[in-house]
Formats: C-alpha cells, structure tokens, sequence
C-alpha cells in the first residue's frame, strides 16, 4: 500500500461508500474526507421540487467539493494516506441526469476550469448495488430530505454510474457488488478488501470476499 496515497470510494446514493470509508480511515489510519451533502441548503427543496431546484443544488455541491479537492492539496500524501467517499467528477454524473440543456452548458464551462486543478485518486472503488437494494438502504437510513426520492430516479441515478464505470479507465478501479455484502456487519470482508489494496492493483477487478480480485 505504500504506492497508494488517495482512495475514493464511489456509488450512488445508498449504497455504502461514507460507511465504507469511515472503516478504511479507522482500520489504515487514512485522513478521511466526506462529502458534506447535509450542509447543501438546497437539497431539501430539490427533492420536493427537482426541476426548480436542481441547478443551484448542483453548482452549491460542484463548489464545496472544490473547496475540499483544494484541501487536499494541503495534506502531505507522503505521510498520510486519505480516502473520501466520493470523486470530484461524481457532481457531472448527477448534473448530467438533472439539469436542462442550457443549464448543463453553463455548468460545464465552470466545472471544466476546476477540473485543472484537482487532485486524481490514485485508486478508485466503485460500490454496485441493484436499485431495490439501495432503496432498502435509503428507507433504513431515514434521512428526512430523502423521503421523497423516487424509485425511477434512483434507477436512472444506478444506470448512470454504471455506464460511465463501465467506460472507466483513468485509475485503477476496484468493483464490488454489494448485494451480498456488508462490510459493517462481516469484519471479515472488510479484512479482506484491505488485504488485497496492500496489493498493487491495475486495471480494472472484481472484488468477491469469497474469491478475491478478478480479471476484467
């Protein structure tokens, strides 16, 4: 793991990644960085009223993820390694499936100019989930601004990931379905996956607790 200085942890909403992280930083002693999605003062409007709401949530997130991404550049990764449960492009994923045309435009020419400037992780972790299972995890959480979040958008949102990860290629990747899987609950599995990134990894794997890393 010496190699490994900055690991995101990616997947849509419920499927794990915060929960994943927080075990990496406490079991690596990695400095972790979290998406601040609760401090977003739009959200909640955006989930009751996507389509009056979805341009100034998204440019609110594209900026206080900036921020942190220009944080980062502070922390010596020679010292420290650091995992954060999200990637800076993940704010162009969900701007693509909410915003219109115009506002995706004007969007993309502020997102290209900081881009320049962040940080590549050195790995990447792509948790899978179907979307009924990520609709359990989202109904068990019981976030309030989450109440109103629809099956369809969740499954647009899973469809998303999933082709853009599928095309991936600009970092090692390890994927894992987490359908049958819980990190949380099986220590063991958790033991595992750290086991394998002390390992050198490229390209894309599979990641199965039972079976360890595959070839794509």
């Amino acid at each position: 793991m010496k190699n490994l200085q900055y690991v995101a942890i990616e997947g849509t909403i419920g499927v794990g990644k915060t929960s994943l992280a927080n075990l990496f930083s406490e079991k690596l002693g990695a400095k972790l960085i979290l998406e601040a999605f609760e401090d977003n003062p739009f959200l909640t409007d955006f989930y009751e009223d996507p389509e009056n709401n979805a341009f100034q949530t998204q440019l609110w997130f594209l900026l206080q993820r900036y921020q942190q991404q220009q944080e980062l550049r502070q922390v010596d990764m020679f010292q420290h390694l650091v995992v954060t449960d999200y990637m800076f492009v993940k704010d162009r994923l969900f701007a693509a499936l909410n915003l219109n045309e115009k506002e995706m435009s004007l969007y993309d020419s502020v997102a290209k100019m900081m881009e320049r400037n962040v940080i590549h992780p050195d790995l990447v972790i792509f948790l899978q989930a179907d979307t009924e299972t990520l609709m359990n995890n989202i109904s068990k959480r019981g976030r309030e601004f989450e109440k109103n979040m629809s099956e369809d958008y969740i499954d647009a949102l899973n469809q998303v990931y999933n082709e853009y990860f599928f095309r991936y290629q600009e970092t090692p990747l390890i994927i894992i379905n987490t359908n049958n899987i819980d990190f949380v609950r099986n220590p063991g599995d958790l033991e595992e996956m750290i086991s394998y990134i002390r390992q050198p990894v490229s390209g894309t794997k599979f990641f199965n607790p039972s079976s360890g890393l595959q070839n794509d």
